[in-house]
């Protein structure tokens, strides 16, 4: 090891040691973290075994050369190979739970988590009474899993076309121990459900990012697999298919609510008919709409 680095004795300075490699690397943020500061710490606390959310008891702490190893190997890849901070730790926090994650599946982000949280009020106005959650695109599993934590009278189906994906979601599906209400189906969004499969609320987060902005992604991005990010040209290839056939999987006060990250325009431009709930929450703005079963009668 490089002389300098094995003056690196405390959690302090290997946190320290991390911000400036991660400034000095320009790295792009957006999978959990967005600044060095933050990366940093979860970064070396991960690797060293310690709690996530408590790091002032150990600022001072001595590290061990093995332990000193551990992190900087986390420190190093986080700025030679550009690969995001979960899938070095196979760990993503969304809202408070922890996701088991690596490369099969894009990291857990969704605002549509922020939503979950507060049971979607005032658009539901007792979460008790809702019994029946569809997810599409379900990636890890996250927003299935946060979804029946927050309606526990829920029943939860969550579709993919990813066979790798399902399998990290079925090891978050035991670990949140939700097997028995929460099932997972192989295909492509709703085509592995039965025709008469109806819901009380349906959710999704599917790929739809523009073929432009696909271009320019980070290097981080690029980590995670295509198939869960593009969108076609306008990004709305997918959202298309879903808003189509959405209906025929609503109850009668049922609705949807899709995430759309920054293709407020396209959307708008690919469907002028329509005049969704645009939900905002803390980190996102006119990224998610919600639409009632009700309007695509109307």
């Amino acid at each position: 090891m490089d002389a300098s680095r094995e003056a690196l004795q405390t959690v302090r300075d290997l946190i320290r040691y991390g911000v400036s490699r991660f400034n000095q690397s320009k790295l792009s943020f957006g999978h959990g973290s967005d600044n060095a500061w933050d990366e940093a710490v979860y970064l070396v606390l991960s690797a060293l075994h310690l709690p996530p959310d408590q790091l002032e008891p150990f600022m001072d702490a001595r590290v061990l050369p093995e332990e000193r190893q551990h992190a900087l190997r986390f420190i190093d890849a986080r700025c030679d190979k550009r690969v995001p901070a979960p899938y070095l730790t196979n760990e993503a926090w969304l809202q408070g739970y922890a996701f088991f994650v690596d490369e099969r599946v894009i990291v857990p982000r969704s605002p549509i988590a922020e939503l979950l949280m507060s049971q979607l009020s005032p658009w539901i106005l007792d979460p008790y009474e809702v019994t029946s959650i569809l997810d599409v695109c379900t990636g890890s599993g996250c927003l299935a899993i946060i979804a029946a934590h927050q309606f526990p009278e829920a029943f939860v189906d969550a579709t993919d076309i990813s066979a790798q994906a399902l399998e990290v979601a079925a090891r978050n599906v035991t670990e949140h121990g939700l097997a028995d209400r929460l099932t997972l189906h192989h295909g492509s969004l709703f085509d592995p459900l039965p025709v008469s499969a109806r819901y009380d609320l349906i959710i999704c987060n599917p790929p739809y990012v523009n073929s432009q902005s696909m271009q320019a992604l980070p290097p981080e991005y690029q980590h995670e697999h295509s198939l869960a990010l593009a969108g076609g040209d306008d990004g709305m290839d997918l959202v298309r298919i879903i808003l189509e056939q959405a209906p025929a999987h609503l109850n009668d006060q049922g609705i949807l609510v899709l995430e759309i990250g920054h293709e407020r325009a396209h959307f708008e431009a690919a469907f002028p008919e329509l005049e969704p709930v645009w939900l905002d929450t803390a980190q996102a703005s006119d990224q998610i709409l919600l639409l009632t079963r009700e309007q695509y009668s109307s």
